[in-house]
């Protein structure tokens, strides 16, 4: 599975991904995941948000037990932040059936469809329209770089736009929904560890400062007459930089357009997009709004303008005690109460397995507000996300899909 879906949306100069959302490389992917899907039976299903589902079972029936992620990437993007839960989805599967296990609950692997958010800007655009977090009014607005919105994106692509919105009846029968997903940090290879199971996701946003100024010309324009957004774009990345070693927070500023954009034009508009991420909601608060007061500072020394519009924001998520719990006892780790029974499945992850925050979105962060969902991560040795160096062993990879195989049988199959 791994080498047939390595190939697509690969760019060559890069060597990272560009599975960008209703894109040729999406449809690539999705016709990966149906053939995937038909090859061991189950039943395809692309829902009104464009979210694919196999099902083994029947997908009316309430209280399913769901696994799955994503497979479209970022700009550049590696080829394990979301490709991984899907393609250990399907072996997880393989596996329950090798071990003779008889499924007393509907079951469903799942792609979400947009969770990266590349082409338009919103992270989890899919499962945000299916819980209702994004209205179906809201989502027409979304445009990709080049104009086009993303309803008419989805109908090129053979999706009928008209039918976009909340999905409540599809998420009211779901049980439980477990994803796997590569670590997007060191802390499992610094504690050791080739599996963990996700505590919460850190209150995160994106926000834009659009800096406004004067064109003009570069080479005849004094430095006194200029009124210049790139320099308090400048000031404005150093200050995000240190009120988030301030705070013990994550500020980044990782996408800039430029007007005109002429190497010998000053510019008129600087428009940057504000990444920010903390452990609490007070903190990532208290962050944002000391790079925003330092922004209209430097602003009103440059005498140019500065407006903030808040694009997206996901408050704090705590996975289901309940869920999380179970779901190390199976693993033979410890759950409030007493250790667990201490085993797991050779190759698997072994007894204590370890509970970790992240500060990246997910979809089970999204869907935690509608249905009870839980996370694993699977070590990831260079630490790396969102680039071509992010990596997992093979080794690490057969321990993740071996744990979420302990998962469904005690969760769907029990």
């Amino acid at each position: 599975m791994w080498r047939e879906l390595a190939p697509l949306g690969r760019h060559p100069g890069s060597g990272g991904y560009r599975r960008y959302a209703w894109t040729g490389a999406d449809r690539e992917c999705r016709a990966w995941f149906q053939e995937q899907a038909e090859a061991r039976g189950l039943t395809l299903d692309t829902d009104r948000n464009g979210n694919q589902w196999a099902w083994y079972g029947d997908p009316l029936a309430p209280d399913a037990v769901v696994t799955g992620s994503h497979l479209d990437s970022v700009p550049d993007g590696g080829a394990f932040d979301g490709p991984l839960g899907v393609v250990s989805a399907f072996a997880a599967f393989d596996e329950l059936r090798s071990r003779g296990a008889e499924f007393t609950r509907p079951f469903a692997i799942t792609n979400f469809g947009d969770e990266e958010g590349a082409r338009f800007g919103l992270a989890c655009v899919g499962s945000r329209l299916a819980s209702g977090q994004l209205t179906a009014d809201r989502a027409r607005l979304l445009r990709d770089q080049d104009g086009v919105p993303l309803h008419r994106a989805m109908e090129a692509a053979g999706h009928d736009p008209d039918a976009i919105g909340a999905d409540p009846e599809r998420l009211g029968r779901i049980g439980a929904f477990v994803e796997l997903h590569v670590e997007q940090g060191r802390a499992l290879d610094i504690g050791g560890h080739p599996v963990g199971v996700a505590s919460a996701i850190w209150p995160h946003g994106r926000w834009r400062f659009d800096f406004r100024g004067e064109a003009n010309h570069a080479g005849t324009t004094r430095l006194a007459d200029r009124r210049d957004p790139m320099l308090t774009y400048a000031e404005t990345v150093l200050a995000a930089r240190r009120e988030a070693e301030l705070v013990g927070g994550l500020a980044t500023f990782g996408k800039v357009a430029v007007e005109p954009n002429g190497v010998n034009a000053i510019p008129s508009l600087v428009r940057a997009w504000l990444d920010s991420r903390a452990a609490d909601q007070s903190t990532l608060d208290a962050l944002v709004g000391a790079v925003e007061q330092a922004a209209r500072e430097y602003a009103d020394k440059a005498g140019t303008g500065l407006d903030v519009v808040r694009e997206s924001f996901t408050p704090v998520v705590e996975f289901r005690h309940a869920l999380r719990d179970e779901i190390r006892r199976l693993l033979g780790g410890e759950a409030p109460g007493g250790p667990g029974p201490g085993g797991g499945t050779p190759g698997g992850p072994g007894p204590g397995v370890p509970v970790l925050g992240t500060g990246a979105g997910h979809d089970a962060g999204i869907l935690s507000a509608s249905v009870p969902t839980a996370m694993l991560f699977v070590r990831n040795p260079t630490g790396v996300s969102h680039s071509p160096a992010e990596h997992a062993t093979e080794d690490d990879c057969v321990a993740g899909v071996l744990a979420l195989a302990d998962v469904l049988e005690g969760l769907a199959c029990s």
